[in-house]
This record gives structure tokens, sequence and C-alpha cells, in this order.
């Protein structure tokens, strides 16, 4: 049975694609629920799934822009019986089982490691043809192909290293390749920014102690109801979802003439992935707690890295958090990401004298950065929310209040 694969339609507003890479070599037996290549959006990069098991065929190149809908590739079921994917032990050479020793001297036969880890056709061919075994091409793979066995047959001995020629200390060696449709609508993206808004960048810092404080208290009753780790990007989500309802000019955007200004605050967080940024939506932030804001930021940023995250997820926002402080930045200016109006910019916290009551003490100090576009954000508005931003970092009691002291609600104020 010949089964196809056609281009999946990645967004309602997408009608083509680049295939970027193929995982698997082609003519080779692949297994259902397969990953066997990347699709490349101008939002995202996707993954095609071999929905049964068997010989796949490519219709579509590397590199090449596609329509959705159209054949990538066909998987021949029928020729899945022609090689067992786990082959019986009984079909396994008599010779003696290589060992490996560990420190308390036991004993495991890499015989039984083969069995388990799932083997290409065309692998199991040259590595019979070589006499190697899974040890010896790599421990802990869930697949081995083709290109991972010809990588240990091709490697040099040890003989051969000492006497191959040292490495040219100067190279004027050069590498190119074509630019992934994410890439080029991202660069096409920036650079409309900087032409088309008035960009300004305002700045401010935030003393980190009370927060890590919290973490530091809370960190395994957190992990233990909730099981995953308590960070600090749910913190500052809360903290700009709350501050809008002070500053709303903050959360709108330009629609043609009029001035959109959304009632809700949904909050897109900048992740960094191997194929370029990404930026998935937490949605409704302002109607949200911290615990279910921090599972839906760690879902969110696995699908982005693992190619699993939709169209959709990355679609809308009013307002974006970008995140420099994990690379180790201390202060930047970052980009807005349109048609949103602000972004705001964490780094590096680093701990700095500071002036409390009188007294030179040491904090974990975090520059903040927020770039706006001044033409439909005030430095009045931009300012008084990163301050507001700032208070609420520094007294995360206020979230519980929506912003407010306990004096002003018990004052009606």
């Amino acid at each position: 049975m010949i089964i196809e694969i056609k281009i999946p339609t990645p967004g309602e507003s997408i009608t083509e694609v680049e295939l970027g890479k193929w995982l698997v070599d082609d003519g080779s037996i692949v297994s259902k629920n397969e990953e066997v290549a990347e699709i490349e959006s101008d939002k995202a990069t996707l993954t095609l799934v071999a929905p049964e098991t068997g010989k796949i065929s490519f219709k579509v190149e590397e590199g090449v822009t596609v329509a959705v809908g159209e054949l990538a590739c066909t998987i021949d079921t029928d020729a899945a019986g022609e090689v067992a994917l786990d082959p019986p032990v009984a079909a396994q050479p008599k010779a003696e089982p290589e060992t490996i020793k560990t420190e308390a001297s036991t004993e495991k036969t890499s015989s039984a490691d083969q069995r388990r880890i799932k083997t290409t056709a065309v692998a199991r061919e040259i590595m019979e043809e070589h006499h190697l075994s899974v040890d010896d091409i790599i421990q802990g793979l869930q697949r081995i192909g083709k290109k991972e066995v010809e990588a240990v047959i091709n490697q040099p001995t040890s003989t051969q290293k000492m006497e191959s020629a040292p490495k040219n200390l100067f190279s004027r060696d050069e590498s190119r390749e074509k630019m992934s449709m994410l890439r080029r609508k991202l660069s096409q993206r920036l650079v409309a920014v900087k032409n088309e808004t008035a960009m300004l960048t305002t700045f401010n810092e935030v003393d980190m102690s009370p927060i890590m404080e919290i973490r530091k208290q809370f960190q395994n009753k957190f992990i233990e109801k909730h099981g995953l780790k308590l960070g600090f990007m749910s913190f500052f989500t809360k903290a700009v979802a709350t501050a809008m309802q002070f500053h709303p000019a903050i959360n709108s955007m330009i629609d043609g003439e009029e001035i959109l200004t959304p009632q809700f605050v949904d909050v897109g967080i900048a992740v960094q992935t191997p194929k370029g940024l990404m930026v998935p939506i937490v949605r409704n932030a302002e109607s949200k707690s911290i615990p279910a804001i921090e599972l839906e930021i760690k879902e969110l940023a696995e699908k982005a890295r693992s190619k699993k995250i939709s169209v959709e997820e990355l679609t809308g926002g009013t307002f974006t958090i970008t995140n420099g402080g994990t690379f180790g930045s201390l202060l930047s200016t970052p980009i807005i990401n349109p048609p949103q109006s602000a972004i705001l910019g964490m780094h590096n916290i680093v701990d700095r004298p500071m002036a409390v009551d009188g007294q030179v003490v040491i904090r974990p100090m975090m520059y903040l950065a927020l770039s706006y576009d001044h033409r439909i954000i005030d430095g009045k508005d931009s300012v008084g929310f990163l301050v507001k931003v700032k208070s609420l970092l520094e007294k995360p009691q206020l979230l519980l209040t929506d912003g407010k002291l306990p004096e002003e609600l018990l004052l009606e104020l």
C-alpha cells in the first residue's frame, strides 16, 4: 500500500512553505510516528511525521518552496515487512557477546542494548559488514542511521591521528548556507520596525531580592505541588499584565487611523530556538495565576524548541517580554514586535552596591528596558508603566491585590 504525505496547512493565512530538511534517507525504512522532515513557514518550523511504517520515497528536494497540499513523499507499507526492525535473539550470531565493565565490576552485554535500539536496514547491513556493534556506534541513541555508522567507520584511528599533519592555525575557509524562511521573514520585520515606528527606550532597575527569597523559601513546595520549578518569567508576565490596568496605552496598537486597545493582555514570551526567535503567546495573562502562567510558559517553550508548536500559538499578542539575561546581557534596547507598541527587556541579575535607608548594601539588581512606539505612547505612560512593573516586582504581594496597596482597598480608593 502506498501512502501519500502531503504538505500540511501550518496556519489559515499560509499558502506555501519551504521543505527545510529531510531527517531520514531517501529509500530508507521509517517507523510509524517517526519525524521524517522539517517544513518551514514564515512563522515557525514544523515537522512531517510518518503515519505508518514503510519505505519512504522523496518527491520534493530540500530547500524548495512548495504549496500547501502538495505531495512531499510517499511511504510503501508493503516494504516494511522486508526487514524486521527488531531481529529476534535467535537471528544473532553465536559469537561471544561483548561486555562493558563498570567500576563496580558489573557486566552488560551490548547485544541486549542492540535489541532495544532501532536501527535502519541500511545501518545494520553496514554494521555487519564492518563487524560493528551498537556500542561501537554510540550509546544511548534511540535510532541509528546510515550517517552515524559511517561516521564511526571513517573516524581516524589513534595512529592516524598521530601521523596526520598539524592543523593549519590560519584559515581562509568560508561556509555558506541558505537563510530559512523563518529567518528571512524575521529580518524583514525587524527592518520594517526600525523604518516604520518612532521607537524609543526607557530604562529602570529592579531589586530582585523579594522574588529570589520567595523562590528560595517555597521552591520545594512549588515543585511538589505543581511539578515544575518556579522561575522569574511568570512574575514578570503577571506584573506587566497587572501594570496594564494603570497604563492601558502600553497595551494598544495602531490599526489604520485608529488606536486599538484590547481589554485583555496576551503576553508573547520570546524563545530562542535553533531555527531562530519565536514568540509563543500566553493569553489572558491578567486572569491567570503565577503557577498557571509558569506551566503555560514551560509547555509553549518546549513545543517551540521541539518544533511542535502551532501557528495559532504564535499568532497575536498585545505585548512581548524578552530575556537577554539568560545569555548574560547586562543591558539592551529590545525591538518592538509589530503590530504591538511596546516590549519589555529583562537582563542579567548582578549583585551591586545600593543605598538603602542611608546604608550601602549589596542587592541582586536587574536592569529593565522598555522599548515603545512614541507615536501612540507618551513618555509619561512609558516611564510610569516601567515604574509600576518595578514596584510590583519589589513587592510581589501587590500582585494579589491588582497592584493596589491593602490600605487603598480598605479605604476603597
